[in-house]
């Protein structure tokens, strides 16, 4: 008589421990060859909100399943991917988009189960970090500042990156916080939607800014003097905003799915101080031209809530049609004094970052810019690229200041896929640029 084989499923991780831009290896051993096998990841992320996945698979002759090397049979993900079940995750019960933790200096803990159709569990779980071990955290309320500084462990001087976040204000300290663990001293400052700040965007003085840049110099020491500005969306815009105007005090640029021209308030605008069409940056109190003042060729916009969102990103094709205005608007980035490294998605609906970023590169080489220019343009990836190995599936959501549901675009394969490969390539750009080569890259396949 044959006795029949058993099932005795052991899931391994390797390593339990790191920081977030790490890829794991996750293998199941111990199943029957050719054994279906569900294995879920469950990760508690900000305000106590969880995610989960899952997908299953089927093992191999030796009763093995390495999701390095194996793509599902079924489930949240379709493809070989190592850290799929991380970036494949959905908030429970929750219609959420914060994908970070409470406490930036506390891990992530998620739960990986696997289960066999016969019910036998095994149980592990991985820890993400934001912050390595020595990286320092200290809050800024200085000069009138409203932001965060994380200072990475070890001696100094070190190169600094500013970091400014998008339409949805506040303070990036995940961005902030990775950046130290990698050897950058970074400055996460908030420029309305954060403490003491306006709820909105509206009316920005490009002097705070400038104050945050001066502090930067003065207090950090910055190695070489080196201090790049980072940003996203509309942080991408004033990144290249604040080079143009202030070349002195910007080392380098980094835009994250940037504006090519200045903007109007849009979605994070003050309804009491023209909406989508208010002022956004100011300089010395005087407004500076956007693309919604008096546009000829432009007579609607997409965040009065009208159906379908997905129309975002048509409308700044519409704005562009009046040339004399878009001249106007155009941020002078041929005044910039160093690199830039440019990032997009070319399924980016919220807008055209991908075009506004060749737009870019196109100026700097028709002005002859003798500084390197980097342009990373992701295929199937949105507006939404960010940092590696977390949830990459809120494609459509609320906008987080005025409410009105939008569209970014993208795959979640894509994006994240746009997540990692963005990530190594701004420390990569970083590296080159200031001599630091501080830390390693993980370049596993996620």
């Amino acid at each position: 008589m044959t006795t029949k084989p058993v099932s005795a499923p052991v899931l391994s991780i390797d390593a339990l421990d790191g920081l977030i831009d790490e890829p794991r290896q996750i293998v199941v051993s111990g199943l029957v060859p050719d054994e279906l096998v569900a294995v879920s990841a469950r990760t508690e992320r900000a305000h106590g909100v969880t995610w989960m996945s899952q997908a299953t698979f089927m093992a191999d002759a030796d009763g093995v399943v390495d999701l390095a090397r194996d793509a599902p049979v079924g489930g949240d993900y379709a493809e070989v991917a190592a850290m799929g079940l991380i970036w494949s995750q959905q908030p429970v019960d929750s219609t959420s988009a914060e994908l970070f933790a409470d406490d930036i200096m506390q891990p992530m803990a998620t739960t990986l189960t696997a289960e066999t159709a016969g019910g036998v569990r095994a149980e592990a779980r991985l820890f993400q970090a934001f912050a390595a071990p020595g990286v320092e955290r200290c809050e800024i309320r200085d000069d009138g500042l409203v932001g965060t500084l994380f200072t990475p462990a070890g001696p100094g001087p070190h190169p600094v990156v500013m970091v400014l976040n998008g339409s949805g204000g506040g303070i990036n300290e995940p961005r902030a916080a990775l950046l130290a663990s990698r050897g950058y001293q970074a400055f996460a400052l908030g420029y309305f939607k954060a403490p003491g700040l306006s709820p909105f965007i509206t009316e920005t003085p490009l002097e705070y800014l400038e104050a945050g840049l001066r502090w930067a110099r003065r207090e950090l020491q910055p190695k070489d003097g080196f201090v790049a500005v980072s940003g996203q969306s509309r942080g991408g815009e004033l990144a290249l905003l604040l080079g143009a105007t202030f070349p002195e005090l910007v080392s380098a640029v980094i835009a994250f799915v940037p504006g090519a021209v200045v903007h109007g308030a849009q979605g994070a605008g003050d309804p009491a101080r023209g909406g989508w069409q208010g002022t956004t940056w100011t300089r010395g109190g005087v407004p500076l031209p956007h693309l919604w003042q008096d546009n000829a060729a432009v007579h609607w916009h997409p965040w009065a809530g009208e159906a379908p969102p997905s129309r975002h990103h048509s409308v700044f094709f519409e704005g562009l049609k009046d040339t004399k205005l878009a001249a106007r608007a155009r941020i002078p980035v041929e005044n910039i004094a160093g690199p830039v490294l440019l990032i997009s998605g070319r399924d980016d609906r919220a807008w055209p970052s991908s075009l506004y970023s060749r737009m870019v590169a196109s100026a700097l080489r028709k002005h002859d810019h003798r500084h390197l220019v980097r342009h990373l343009d992701f295929d199937d990836a949105g507006h939404a690229i960010n940092l590696p190995i977390v949830p990459s599936t809120q494609i459509s959501r609320l906008h987080p200041v005025s409410k009105v549901p939008y569209t970014n675009g993208g795959t979640p394969s894509g994006n994240s896929r746009a997540d990692t490969g963005s990530w190594r390539g701004m420390l990569a750009f970083l590296d080159e640029i200031t001599g630091a080569a501080t830390h390693q890259n993980a370049h596993a396949k996620s």
